[in-house]
């Protein structure tokens, strides 16, 4: 009864050990890697020189543009807190520029160590999408409005068993941009190796048509590369880096119009994550966040020649965008900082109402989403939720409330989207369905980890952490997951963007196009 057992020798027994440690870390560097391994074990080397390798190519195979000069990739320049302007491409009337120093160009392929190659757009490779409005519809961050929302066309809702058809796929720079897309051309911003890269794409060839960097390097163990998704306006593109370069553009060619370093010359600090907040257009303004403090949080610069309009507020940055939104018969424009949502006048700045939404260590991502003329919603993770909230107008002031508040959905860093009365978004990674007007909880359902989703014809598009491509029923009756398939290969965070009918998606590794008509 009491004998004493046999023990296991000590050898043996460390031997046990030992090898239980070493599968565990053999367990944790599979999970590290299926992220993040192919951006330590090589530093994108090979990436990159596969991506060149595919840009030559692609531009041997294609037809030979008109004889005109090279777009250049820019040379690195020095930061200046002034605009670099050049007076002809913004508009403006030839005089001398203001103080500041613009960018010099060097032709494409004269940058041994960094190469890219880009042609100049024409006509015959920049054709333009037939839309249903007969405009430029996605022209800004998840869509025209800034909600997710694809309204342009219907789209086909019974794919095929294989999924969409391919247009084309290709390798991408690095980074968590999205697009935008005006005149059949997509823009995007990546990383190529030591630059941030704006580049422009043919939509239905999947051609590069011009690119235009310069020295930047953000990087994180979550993803390097920018973050910001480039705005298309009137034949212009302005473009965040992740470490607060804005440039304008000339969207056809590439060419700078002025640039600024909305970081240094407004006192502010590059967010842990890096600086995600999309430009947004106001008239004849850009309004952009570098969250500086004493009053220069949220900024406006003119968009033709970049020269400072109004500066206000003195809040700490968050990773979403500024919208432009009717609340309380008021135009005016949609703020979330890190600690709070509030509104300016687009004329001054002028700071309209403020609401506190206080999330834990000041992140919020998600996107707030209109409802109606006097509410949104928003959401955000970290154990915070989500509320709707009230904005009216009395007495030449505004007021807001929370109509209520609760923890059904907990929107990370992705958005939701707005479809019949109720709102559809992923719960920490997890698809869920609740009603607008009370905040209740309709279902939960479908793994799709921290990816996006965009609503169209009755449905929702969601792009899954994993680079598949669902179609869900935005039905609050029940979670219905229709098909799906594999579009890209490894994370994929990014949003995706629909125009002309046209899939675009991304991440760090690949982009491809499928089409939502076909």
């Amino acid at each position: 009864m009491f004998e004493a057992q046999p023990s296991t020798p000590w050898h043996r027994s460390s031997l046990l050990k030992i090898a239980g440690v070493i599968a565990l870390g053999l367990v944790a560097v599979a999970g590290f890697y299926k992220f993040y391994g192919h951006r330590w074990f090589d530093t994108d080397t090979a990436h990159y020189d596969a991506l060149e390798q595919h840009r030559a190519a692609q531009q041997q195979q294609s037809e030979a543009p008109p004889p005109v000069a090279a777009t250049p990739i820019v040379a690195p320049e020095a930061a200046t807190p002034t605009a670099s302007v050049d007076p002809a491409a913004a508009g403006a009337p030839t005089q001398p520029p203001v103080t500041g120093t613009a960018a010099s160009a060097q032709p494409v392929g004269s940058n041994t160590s960094q190469p890219a190659n880009a042609t100049p757009a024409s006509e015959a490779n920049h054709p333009t999408v037939k839309t249903a409005a007969g405009r430029n519809y996605w022209t800004n961050f998840r869509g025209p409005n800034r909600d997710g929302r694809y309204d342009e066309m219907a789209v086909k809702t019974n794919w095929p068993a294989g999924g969409l058809k391919q247009l084309w796929k290709q390798p991408v720079g690095l980074g968590f941009s999205s697009f935008v897309v005006a005149d059949g051309v997509a823009y995007t911003i990546e990383q190529r190796r030591k630059q941030e890269v704006v580049t422009a794409y043919n939509v239905e060839t999947g051609r590069e048509l011009w690119a235009h960097g310069w020295d930047a390097q953000f990087t994180d163990t979550t993803g390097d590369g920018p973050r910001a998704t480039p705005t298309w306006h009137e034949g212009r593109i302005y473009a965040q880096g992740a470490t607060g370069e804005l440039r304008c553009l000339d969207a056809k060619t590439g060419k700078l119009v002025w640039r600024r370093d909305i970081m240094g010359e407004n006192g502010a600090e590059v967010l842990q994550w890096g600086m995600a907040g999309s430009p947004l257009i106001v008239d004849d303004k850009v309004v952009v966040m570098p969250g500086g403090g004493g009053g220069k949080s949220v900024v406006a610069y003119h968009k033709l020649t970049g020269a400072p309009v109004w500066k206000s507020q003195g809040d700490r940055a968050s990773y979403t965008s500024p919208m432009l939104v009717t609340l309380a018969g008021r135009r005016q424009v949609l703020i979330v900082s890190a600690n709070r949502t509030l509104a300016l006048a687009p004329e001054d700045g002028a700071l309209l109402w403020s609401h506190t939404w206080d999330t834990s260590m000041g992140i919020n991502v998600s996107q707030p989403i209109m409802l109606d003329p006097n509410h949104f919603f928003i959401s955000a993770g970290y154990g915070k939720g989500a509320s709707l909230v009230e904005v009216q107008a009395a007495g030449g002031k505004f007021n807001t409330r929370a109509l209520w508040e609760n923890i059904n959905l907990k929107s990370k860093f992705n958005s939701p989207v707005y479809h019949n009365g109720h709102v559809y978004g992923l719960d920490e990674g997890i698809l869920t369905c609740v009603d607008a007007q009370t905040g209740e909880r309709k279902w939960k359902g479908g793994r799709y980890g921290y990816g996006q989703l965009l609503a169209a014809s009755g449905h929702l598009i969601v792009l899954t952490d994993a680079g598949e491509v669902v179609l869900v029923k935005a039905d609050p009756a029940a979670y219905t997951e229709v098909t799906k398939f594999a579009a890209l290969r490894g994370k994929t965070w990014n949003v995706p963007a629909i125009a002309g009918g046209r899939l675009l998606v991304r991440n760090d590794t690949e982009m491809a196009c499928y089409s939502l008509t076909e």
